[in-house]
């Protein structure tokens, strides 16, 4: 048992809301919804395509639905070698892709350097193979650019921080070039939001936003 499920047992013993959590992860880790295809997205005209992991996507996907013009963001799987895999195969490590986000924006409306600002502040950068408390490769935090563009801005982002940076460690988070993208099963998607009080206690309780105002300061 590895990342989320691992450290969320012996947490929720004690708590109030167990049998509620307990109850609804043993019954979504049944393989009850069947991975859906890789993505397809592509960018046009209007809309262009970043992918971010950040640990948890539950997490990352709520940070940046709140950014003006982001138009949707998709919680998946990238970066690994097996196909179509599940949640419960990527979680359980070995299939080398990292939790992500796909998101997808408004050029018009918020610059992808913008993105990265938001992206590098929503992370723990220092950290290798770990985002708060899960742990494995598969919470790694990475930027998988689409475009020599995104490259070069991610690249440039990275430097930049590293000059800048509030905090003595190294930035460990990976730049690397977008592979194929496989959306996670439906009960992923916007969980935040399907599952509020759940979302809230386990990103508290992972000290997600007390380690980030370590790192970067209070919003």
């Amino acid at each position: 048992m590895t990342g989320r499920r691992r450290w969320l047992r012996p947490v929720l013993a004690g708590w109030l809301l167990a049998g509620l959590w307990l109850a609804g992860d043993s019954a979504e880790h049944r393989g009850i919804a069947a991975p859906a295809p890789p993505s397809t997205a592509s960018s046009t005209s209007d809309i262009e395509i970043a992918t971010f992991a950040g640990g948890c996507f539950w997490c990352v996907e709520s940070d940046f639905d709140k950014i003006a013009g982001v138009t949707a963001t998709i919680s998946g799987f990238t970066g690994g070698h097996v196909k179509n895999p599940t949640y419960k195969e990527v979680s359980a490590g070995g299939t080398g892709h990292a939790e992500a986000v796909e998101i997808h924006f408004d050029p018009a409306r918020v610059s992808y350097a913008r993105l990265l600002d938001v992206f590098w502040h929503s992370i723990d950068p220092t950290v290798k193979d770990q985002q708060f408390c899960d742990v494995g490769n598969q919470y790694r935090t990475a930027i998988f650019y689409h475009t020599d563009e995104q490259k070069r801005l991610a690249e440039e982002s990275k430097a930049a921080l590293e000059r800048s940076k509030p905090f003595k460690e190294p930035i460990v988070t990976e730049i690397t070039a977008a592979a194929a993208f496989y959306p996670a099963e439906e009960y992923h998607q916007n969980f935040y939001k399907k599952e509020s009080v759940r979302y809230h206690f386990y990103r508290y309780n992972c000290g997600r936003d007390q380690r980030l105002e370590q790192l970067w300061g209070s919003k």
